[in-house]
């Protein structure tokens, strides 16, 4: 393909194949049916009063849906748009065309990053109406406990929805990363599901092998926080109920950390893609 040069719009034609590919398959509809309807099943506590901290339950309780069913979309949708290209002959089709690999890689990765991208932003969008609407009932029916106005903080929710992006194009990045020297999509799929339990308990390894005082701890520490991203980093905490929110400075630090593990792994993966055999 050296003849060829790196056209964009081939990597966004093969992108807007991914996402009609992912709606043939009818999984994204499933996993956002899944998450919509615990979103809503949380809404439906209004008969039992909490006062405010109701509203904390609701956002935890959709953050929590999002989290969860994007992850699982996330590995399960990663592995199973690239092994059908594989297994329908299609990729070799199209590879046997004026197609780079990594154009091939990079359509699948952005294809697969706007599909997660209208997950979170359907699901934050419904956590905020429904936050709203129950903060606005529980206003009317005990106004002294909201006698400084709204006790949540709508940019921080978008900001979180925003995050939980930026940590699923991580785990997207990495899974092409696995499939590209992958046989079986079972295998990509396990190996998806466990490389985000890693890096969600990566900084309790890290703390530990930090505090053991010797040279080789300080080591594999280093090597634990540099090979695999640490995903509490996108997580907000409490700061949810409060009026405080980040300052921009700290989410461009976690946006810049995203981007710099996606750029790390899909250029891992188009190195490893180049010496398959399809």
């Amino acid at each position: 393909m050296s003849a060829v040069p790196f056209s964009l719009r081939r990597v966004g034609l093969i992108a807007d194949n991914t996402l009609r590919e992912a709606a043939r398959q009818r999984l994204f509809h499933f996993f956002l049916l899944l998450a919509l309807a615990l979103v809503l099943g949380a809404r439906w506590l209004r008969d039992f009063n909490f006062g405010a901290p109701e509203l904390k339950f609701l956002i935890d309780c959709g953050l929590g849906a999002m989290g969860f069913f994007g992850a699982a979309l996330t590995v399960t949708a990663t592995a199973q748009l690239f092994f059908s290209e594989i297994e329908n002959r299609t990729a070799l089709t199209l590879l046997a065309k004026p197609v780079w690999r990594a154009e091939f890689l990079l359509g699948k990765f952005a294809g697969i990053a706007v599909l997660i991208a209208v997950f979170c932003g359907l699901l934050t969008a419904l956590l905020m109406a429904a936050v709203w609407s129950r903060e606005r009932e529980l206003m009317a029916a005990a106004p002294e406990a909201f006698a400084r106005g709204s006790v949540v903080s709508y940019t921080a929710i978008a900001l979180a929805g925003l995050l939980q992006w930026l940590k699923f194009a991580v785990l997207a990045a990495f899974g092409l990363l696995i499939a590209s020297f992958a046989q079986t999509q079972l295998f990509t799929m396990v190996m998806g599901f466990l490389f985000l339990v890693i890096c969600h308990l990566q900084y309790l390894a890290q703390d530990a092998y930090g505090r053991a005082g010797t040279i080789l701890g300080r080591v594999t520490a280093a090597l634990l926080a540099a090979v695999f991203p640490n995903f509490q980093l996108f997580a907000l905490g409490d700061v949810l109920t409060g009026t405080d929110v980040p300052p921009a400075a700290h989410t461009l630090r976690i946006a810049l950390y995203a981007a710099g593990y996606c750029a790390v792994a899909c250029g891992l993966a188009i190195f490893s893609f180049r010496k398959r055999e399809i």
